[in-house]
Parts: structure tokens; C-alpha cells; sequence
């Protein structure tokens, strides 16, 4: 059984892939451009380093899409290195910021998606790095690949390198509802925290509760004005996820979103109001018996559309319109 749902699952998040998100592109495609990204080094604590977009500091307030962050850890025995990116210039640049620190060898890599900008670099790590992964992740990437290949270059643009990425499995998978913990040395403890479908069911996070150090991935993907990108076709459970997620986190951590500049708990807290607003506004619609499309014209949320480029792309075309699936699906129970 649990093997015919993942098939399913990975060829129900194809056609959504293939059909919605074509159907409605971007306002702008590149949503940013992998040829011009370049990526800087910030310490965060004795071997933690987070790997962000230059432009992240100044722009995610903006409204305006970052690449993907990422970062490593230097442990004894080599690095654990986080997320490996959407190319190979990509790549190659989180290589030499790693190399500007430490000669030790990346051991690990892990991805928090199968999204291709946190995983399409896998075949470029040495032969001898591990890959961890949620289980969905490695089963999804095994099977559609070439699919998510194509939505990735549909929203980044050809000649960005996407095309020539080969798929590499995972070696180490976490299930649903299951965490890993690695000790790489002086008190470097890592957890990575399969807590289901927060944005799509491919998600996973990692915690360093010594530190209180926490790469969220794509559910958080940045602070306000940002919405949270909820196109995979789910939303009450990364509703409830995002929640559990939130509240585990202690008000002090640090907090590395999925595309944006460095924040604290308090920085993320923009995407849970949205999705809480958002599944409160269509249970109304739902009840009073509104039509998906009638539901659009009144839940149209502007206290959240701040300024962030995508609002109106993600808000129409995916979030709501997948809370009002859920929604009325859950309904009819």
C-alpha cells in the first residue's frame, strides 16, 4: 500500500507540475536567473556557515525572489554541505566557499526538496558523499526526473545549465514522520526532521538544537512580503505542518529560509498568519457555498500583498486554489 501511494503521489505532482503550473507562469521568467546568481559566505557560528544569495540582504524585504540558500558544517571527519543547488556554476561557487574555509571533504550533502534548485546538483558531488533525502524525495527523482527537469527550466529559462543535470540517487532516506540525528563532532549535532508535507511531501528540515540553527527549506521560503510557494497541490496538511514546525522552534533560533536573507522564528512568523488567514477565509467561502471562482473574487487577502513579486501568481493560480480542494474535499467527509 504505502508503495501505491508514493507512485501515485509522484504522478499526481507531475500533472500538477506539468499542467498548473505551465498553465499559469510567472509574471517573469527567470523568477531569478541561475547565469547571474552569485552566492556569499556568512558564519553563523564555530564551523556553521549559511550560504546566501548576495542580493538577499537588501532584496528579500523587497519583494523580490532570491536564489536558494543553502550552507554547511564543518565536522571532524569532513562536511555536511546543504542543499547543491539548481546547476553546476551554481555548485561550483558553494565549492569554493566551502574551500575558503576548510580542505576537509564533503562527506555529506543533504536536500531539502526535490525541487530542482536544492538537488539538480547532486551528480557533480564526489562519488564517496553521501545524500540524504526524504524518502518521497529519492522516490519522486527516481521516477520523474525528466519531468521535474522540464517544469524547472519552464520557470528558470533554458541555458542555465538545467538541462545538462543527471540524476543521482539518495543514500540515505528519512520516511514521513521520522528524523535522523548525526553527531559530527564538538558538539555538532544535526536532526533532520521529516515532519510530511509542509510544502510538498518531498520536504525536509535540519536542526541543530545545540546551536538552535535551522535551515527551513522551502516551506519557509522567506520573510514578509514573501507568501509561501504552496503549488505542489496540497494545503491542509502543510497547513497543520507549518504550524508544528513553528511552535517546535525556540524564539531564539536562527533561521536560514529556503530564499531569503538570514531571520529568527519571529521573521516566519508572516508565512503561518497567511496560511492560517487563508484556510480561515476559505472555510467561510466554502460554507456559504461559494464557487472556486467566487471564492477568488472574495478572498483576495491584500493585507498580504505587500509588495512581493509572485503574490498575485501564487495566491490565484495555487494557494487558494488548493485550500478550496482540501477545503471542500475535507467537507464532503
Amino acid at each position: 500500500m504505502k508503495n501505491s501511494i508514493l507512485k501515485l503521489s509522484g504522478l499526481c505532482l507531475l500533472l500538477c507540475l506539468s499542467h498548473s503550473a505551465f498553465a499559469q507562469m510567472p509574471p517573469v521568467v527567470p523568477i531569478w536567473d541561475a547565469n547571474k546568481v552569485t552566492l556569499g559566505l556568512q558564519k553563523i557560528s564555530n564551523d556553521i556557515y549559511a550560504i546566501i544569495p548576495t542580493t538577499a540582504q537588501t532584496e528579500t524585504t523587497k519583494g523580490i525572489p532570491q536564489a536558494t540558500t543553502g550552507g554547511f558544517i564543518v565536522g571532524d571527519k569532513g562536511v555536511l554541505l546543504i542543499e547543491v543547488m539548481l546547476t553546476k556554476r551554481l555548485y561550483d561557487q558553494e565549492v569554493k566557499l566551502i574551500r575558503s574555509v576548510t580542505d576537509k571533504p564533503i562527506i555529506l550533502a543533504v536536500n531539502t526538496s526535490d525541487h530542482g534548485d536544492h538537488c539538480f546538483g547532486n551528480y557533480l558531488l564526489p562519488a564517496t558523499t553521501l545524500i540524504i533525502q526524504n524518502e518521497y524525495a529519492k522516490e519522486n527523482l527516481s521516477k520523474n526526473y525528466e519531468g521535474i527537469k522540464t517544469f524547472m527550466v519552464g520557470l528558470f529559462g533554458t541555458g542555465r545549465g538545467i538541462e545538462n543535470t543527471v540524476f543521482r540517487p539518495a543514500d540515505i532516506v528519512i520516511p514521513k514522520n521520522s528524523n535522523l540525528k548525526l553527531d559530527l563532532g564538538g558538539g555538532k549535532i544535526i536532526e533532520f526532521l521529516n515532519v510530511g508535507t509542509a510544502q510538498s511531501p518531498a520536504d525536509l528540515f535540519v536542526w541543530m538544537p545545540n546551536q538552535k540553527i535551522f535551515w527551513a527549506g522551502n516551506p519557509f521560503i522567506a520573510e514578509s512580503p514573501a507568501i509561501p510557494w504552496l503549488f505542489d497541490g496540497f494545503f491542509l496538511e502543510p497547513a497543520a505542518n507549518l504550524k508544528k514546525v513553528y511552535d517546535f522552534l525556540p524564539n531564539e533560533a536562527i533561521v536560514i529560509p529556503g530564499h531569503g536573507r538570514i531571520t529568527n522564528k519571529a521573521g516566519i512568523k508572516y508565512t503561518i498568519d497567511y496560511v492560517q488567514e487563508l484556510k480561515t477565509e476559505v472555510e467561510a467561502a466554502v460554507d456559504k457555498g461559494l464557487t472556486l471562482e467566487q471564492t477568488k473574487e472574495a478572498v483576495k487577502m491584500k493585507e498580504y500583498d505587500k509588495g512581493y513579486v509572485l503574490f498575485n501568481w501564487l495566491h490565484y493560480n495555487f494557494n487558494l486554489p488548493n485550500a478550496y480542494k482540501d477545503i471542500s474535499n475535507n467537507k464532503k467527509k
